[in-house]
């Protein structure tokens, strides 16, 4: 048996006070990226969606953030895509950042939407040339033959376009916005004694309101 399924780690005695939170959960939560950021964390902006797919069956997978305003959390994937296909079926999401070396998570719950296209293009215009072919060449979530096969794809789209034309977004290629209903605050703490402090609405246009839960 892995010794880990035995372990017992102690998460300190750093607190998570009323007090110490923004009164805006969305600035809290850009905060605290920040403060994964400088403190090494690999990746800080991956974060776990879970979503329902059409047959409501769930499923989860980690993808990136690429922008928080007041609007919510953006992301960019496929519209056709296993997670695509469920969140315009079900856009009713859970989110986590789990920070496991800071003994932090951040919990959202809320509902996913399309951004428009130009918010798209514009992201996709940011990506990195070899991403922006893999997005035409990749029918994601689909299965294939063999890697050969995907490299294959991947050699045939930049022989189409060469090395300097631009690289057209795919009309199936784009964002998500998750407005948040809930965002929740997790701190490790000793004894499994966690704060936790979670933020809720029911919708964008009402008031945050902040309670305590128990660990």
């Amino acid at each position: 048996m892995p010794d880990s399924l035995r372990r017992h780690t102690d998460y300190g005695q750093t607190p998570l006070t009323e007090e110490d939170v923004a009164t805006d959960p969305i600035g809290q939560l850009v905060t605290w990226l920040e403060h994964a950021e400088v403190s090494g964390i690999d990746e800080p902006n991956a974060m776990v969606l879970s979503t329902i797919a059409p047959d409501g069956s769930p499923s989860s997978r980690t993808v990136l953030l690429r922008g928080v305003d007041e609007r919510g959390l953006e992301f960019f994937t496929s519209y056709s895509s296993d997670k695509g296909k469920a969140l315009l079926a079900h856009p009713e999401v859970s989110i986590v950042f789990p920070w496991y070396r800071l003994h932090r998570q951040v919990i959202v719950r809320g509902t996913a939407a399309m951004v428009d296209a130009a918010a798209s293009d514009a992201y996709f215009g940011r990506r990195p040339r070899g991403a922006q072919i893999a997005a035409v060449a990749s029918d994601q979530s689909r299965p294939i033959a063999s890697r050969e096969a995907l490299e294959q794809k991947v050699l045939e789209v930049e022989q189409r376009l060469g090395d300097t034309a631009p690289v057209p977004r795919p009309e199936d290629w784009g964002g998500f916005v998750v407005c948040p209903t809930s965002i929740e605050f997790w701190q490790g703490r000793s004894s499994r004694l966690h704060d936790r402090l979670r933020f809720t609405r029911p919708d964008a246009a009402s008031t945050w309101v902040l309670e305590r839960l128990q660990p």
